[in-house]
């Protein structure tokens, strides 16, 4: 099935958000988090993914990122299918989630896990002042949704890395 974002140049820069099926608010967890964090750290260093900005919402991220290999749309597919299965048993496994059957029965169908909607509305970065735009969008989510009154105060973000106030929990590369 096609669908109207794709990523065309696989080694150019790329503005992508990827969201929980139905929107359902699983990132609420820091544990569901950290598995998110974890295997993007894999793919940048066993699969050559750069990352320049992103943010962990409650259902959503939104990342700017390449692939040194030209393969962005293969990390994107493995990264989505591996966290699929990693955090929806997880949530499976955990003994103090409380809305675990509720979340097994929305992100699951005909006994498969669905952990992702299809797709992930990629973007490709042209310049600067574009790169500028989509930082900002991206930094400015916690602030819009009233989770910190300061990006940089938000730990699933890389704000704090633009600021220069602490360093985040992913190695950020530099655009330009």
């Amino acid at each position: 099935m096609a669908f109207e974002y794709s990523i065309k140049d696989q080694g150019a820069v790329h503005f992508v958000t990827f969201t929980v099926r139905r929107w359902v608010d699983v990132f609420t967890r820091s544990n569901y988090c950290d598995l998110f964090i974890d295997s993007l750290k894999y793919c940048q260093e066993k699969k050559g993914l750069e990352i320049f900005a992103w943010v962990i919402m409650s259902n959503h991220a939104h990342l700017i990122l390449r692939a040194k290999n030209e393969n962005l749309s293969d990390i994107i597919r493995d990264f989505k299918k591996y966290t699929a299965k990693q955090i929806y048993k997880a949530i499976c496994e955990n003994p103090v989630e409380s809305r675990k059957e509720w979340l097994k029965m929305l992100l699951s169908y005909e006994d498969k896990i669905w952990f992702w909607e299809e797709g992930y509305h990629g973007e490709e970065i042209f310049a600067s002042e574009f790169f500028d735009q989509k930082a900002n969008y991206i930094h400015l989510n916690p602030i819009r949704t009233k989770i910190v009154e300061k990006e940089e105060e938000y730990i699933y973000s890389s704000a704090a890395d633009f600021y220069g106030t602490r360093k985040g929990k992913l190695e950020l590369s530099q655009f330009g």
